[in-house]
């Protein structure tokens, strides 16, 4: 055979040698499967196997069979309902399930009395979620509700007059007030009476009522309910020397930002001391607006 495959294919010693070597493998791993199953036991089945599957048949067959008698036997029940006149007011679970509910729903509708519900005409019934339209239906004609129509006893229901006392008008002075003051004012409640405080702290007081608008929330419409009752104290108001101030001092102010406070000192460090509002209004990142706003804060 290697002569044979030299002579057709040229192959050497060492490829005819591989060759065959990988024919062995081959026939090897045909082989192999063949002899390990014929060597291998075949398993018998267990005796106890076909027991125990007759047991399980036998168990089988006796749920079916308590299933179909439980089944037959609500059957038999619902086939005994009897329908008569009652009042949904009073029948108890018993009647119920004799007219044909089961007892989950009979017990339903005793819970809803029993927590205060009431009938007072048969189309009450409807309510019930555990009465379905047709059970509806079929008791309307039996409905016979006593008292129908609201006809009660006056003793169960009594009203007391009340007089109504009418709230005299406040005023209020805002810069002193506390919250619960401020809350006496109509239209302000405890929100807004919140804010109002925070915002007289920020400010150091009010020297104005239009600064109430400046108030988170507080809009023209709402100004115009509450400024009548409103008075403003100017000498409550608290005020920084802006020649002593630093940037702490002046940070809390709601009319300066950052930078504006950084332009105020340092103009104070190039020009001196502030005589007047008008030397304010030389620092160019300053408005006359807000100037006006912040001289009532200010002393020099």
């Amino acid at each position: 055979m290697r002569i044979w495959l030299n002579k057709h294919f040229d192959f050497s010693k060492g490829e005819f040698n591989g060759l065959l070597f990988l024919i062995i493998i081959i026939v090897l791993l045909k082989v192999t499967p063949i002899l390990i199953a014929s060597y291998t036991p075949v398993e018998k089945d267990d005796s106890s196997l076909l027991a125990s599957i007759q047991k399980i048949t036998i168990s089988d067959e006796q749920k079916f069979q308590y299933n179909r008698d439980r089944i037959e036997n609500t059957t038999n029940k619902k086939t005994t309902s009897k329908l008569f006149k009652f009042d949904p007011n009073t029948i108890d679970a018993a009647g119920w399930e004799t007219l044909g509910l089961s007892p989950k729903q009979a017990q339903s509708i005793v819970n809803y009395r029993n927590k205060g519900g009431k009938f007072y005409k048969a189309e009450d019934l409807k309510r019930m979620y555990t009465i379905s339209p047709e059970m509806y239906n079929k008791l309307l004609p039996y409905v016979d509700i006593e008292n129908k129509g609201g006809t009660f006893e006056k003793n169960d229901f009594q009203y007391e007059k009340q007089e109504y006392v009418k709230r005299a008008p406040v005023v209020i002075e805002i810069n002193q007030a506390d919250s619960a003051g401020l809350d006496q004012i109509k239209g302000i409640g405890p929100a807004f009476a919140t804010r109002i405080l925070k915002y007289r702290e920020r400010l150091g007081g009010f020297y104005k009522k239009e600064q109430l608008m400046e108030v988170y929330g507080l809009d023209s419409i709402k100004f115009n309910e509450i400024k009548d009752q409103v008075l403003i104290n100017p000498s409550a108001i608290r005020t920084i020397n802006i020649n002593t101030a630093d940037f702490n001092s002046l940070k809390s102010s709601p009319y300066l930002s950052y930078k504006q406070i950084n332009a105020i000192i340092q103009y104070r460090k190039q020009h001196g001391n502030y005589k007047s509002a008008n030397d304010l209004k030389k620092v160019a990142i300053l408005t006359p607006q807000v100037v006006d706003k912040l001289t009532p804060y200010l002393s020099f």
